[in-house]
C-alpha cells in the first residue's frame, strides 16, 4: 500500500512539473553581440525613466552617473536642464544640490520655470512657486492602498501640468491660473489602477495615458480608451507598443487602432525597446526582435536572472549589476 501511495504521489509530483509551460522558441541566432557590462552595484530602485544603485550612483537616459546621491535619497526624475530629482522619502527632496523640505512623502516630481509639481504617497498632489515656496495648488484624493511599483511624474505640457494620480487618474492643472481645468478617469475600478505611463505625441498634440489595466488616447478631437493587461508601453513617433501579460505584443496608432500584433505562446514578456526596431525581452532568457511590419521576427540567448530588477533606456538593457547595448 505504501508503494501505491508513492507512486502515486511521485506520478502527480511528475504530472505537475510537465503541467509548467514556457516559452520555446523554434530556433534561435547568434548573429548579435550582446556583451553584459558590469556596474558598479545592483540597481536598488527604478521607475521608467531612471533608476538607483545600492551605491548610490543613478542610471539616466545619459548613462550611469560618476557621482553618487547623499545617503537614504533615490532618483526619480530629471529636470529640464539636467538636474536631478532625488527624494528620500521622509521629509525631502533633492533638486540638484539643493536639498527642500517637503510635508510628506514624495514619490514623483516635476519642475519647469521655477514650479515644482509634486505627488505625495498619500496621493495628494501639488504645485509650488520654488521662488517663494508658496503653494500654488493643492488637491487630495482618495487613498491608493495598492500600486503597481511603475508610478509617472507629473508633466509639463505648455500651460498646463498633468498630475498622473494613484488612483486611476490624470489631473490637469492650468498654469497660468493655477487651477484644475479637468480630471480625467484613466481607469477608476481595478485595484491596481496607478497610472504606469505618460507620453505626449508632439504632432497631433495626443496625450497616451496608461494604468496596469487600460490605456487611453486623448487628443484635441475625442478621448479613446482600450483595456489591455499591460506588462510594458513605450510611445516611438506616433507609434504605441505594447506588451501584454498573456505573451502578445501589440503595435498600435495614436487612435488606439491595432496595425500589427504577434502572441508568443507561454512568453512572459519583461520589458520592450526600441532601437531601430522593436526588441521584447522574455523572462526564460530570449531577446526577441521583432520587424516593422511584425511579419517576422529573430530570436537570440539571453540569459539573466528574471528575478533582478530591469530597466530599459534608450538602446541599454540595465538588469540586476549588469547592462547590454542593443545595436
Amino acid at each position: 500500500m505504501k508503494y501505491i501511495l508513492f507512486s502515486l504521489s511521485a506520478l502527480f509530483l511528475l504530472s505537475g512539473c510537465s503541467g509548467k509551460k514556457h516559452y520555446e522558441p523554434i530556433e534561435t541566432s547568434s548573429n548579435i553581440e550582446l556583451n553584459k557590462e558590469s556596474l558598479s552595484s545592483n540597481i536598488k530602485s527604478m521607475n521608467k525613466i531612471g533608476a538607483t544603485l545600492d551605491d548610490n550612483k543613478i542610471i539616466t537616459k545619459e548613462g550611469i552617473s560618476s557621482f553618487e546621491l547623499p545617503e537614504g535619497f533615490e532618483f526619480i526624475n530629471l529636470t529640464n536642464d539636467g538636474k536631478i530629482i532625488a527624494t528620500n522619502y521622509i521629509d525631502k527632496i533633492l533638486i540638484g544640490n539643493e536639498e527642500r523640505v517637503v510635508k510628506d512623502v514624495v514619490i514623483a516630481a516635476s519642475v519647469k520655470d521655477n514650479k515644482l509639481a509634486l505627488i505625495y504617497s498619500n496621493n495628494t498632489i501639488e504645485l509650488i512657486d520654488m521662488s517663494n515656496n508658496k503653494t500654488l495648488f493643492k488637491e487630495y484624493s482618495t487613498l491608493s492602498l495598492a500600486n503597481d511599483t511603475r508610478i509617472t511624474n507629473p508633466y509639463f505640457m505648455g500651460n498646463l501640468i498633468l498630475f498622473p494620480t494613484l488612483n486611476g487618474k490624470v489631473i490637469i492643472v492650468s498654469g497660468i491660473n493655477n487651477e484644475s481645468v479637468k480630471n480625467i478617469a484613466v481607469d477608476p475600478d481595478n485595484e491596481f489602477n496607478n497610472i504606469i505611463s505618460l507620453n505626449v505625441i508632439e504632432s497631433t498634440q495626443t496625450l497616451i495615458v496608461a494604468s496596469p489595466n487600460k490605456i487611453v488616447s486623448i487628443s484635441p478631437k475625442e478621448i479613446l480608451s482600450k483595456s489591455y493587461d499591460l506588462r510594458d508601453i513605450i510611445v516611438k513617433g506616433q507609434d504605441i507598443y505594447i506588451a501584454t501579460i498573456d505573451g502578445q505584443v501589440i503595435k498600435l496608432t495614436a487612435n488606439l487602432e491595432e496595425v500589427s500584433k504577434k502572441k508568443y505562446k507561454y512568453a512572459k514578456i519583461h520589458a520592450l525597446a526600441f532601437t531601430d526596431s522593436l526588441y521584447a525581452i522574455e523572462s526564460q532568457g530570449y531577446l526577441i526582435n521583432i520587424n516593422d511590419d511584425f511579419n517576422s521576427d529573430t530570436v537570440y540567448d539571453f540569459s539573466f536572472d528574471n528575478e533582478d530588477r530591469m530597466i530599459v533606456i534608450g538602446n541599454r538593457v540595465y538588469f540586476g549589476s549588469k547592462y547590454i547595448t542593443l545595436p
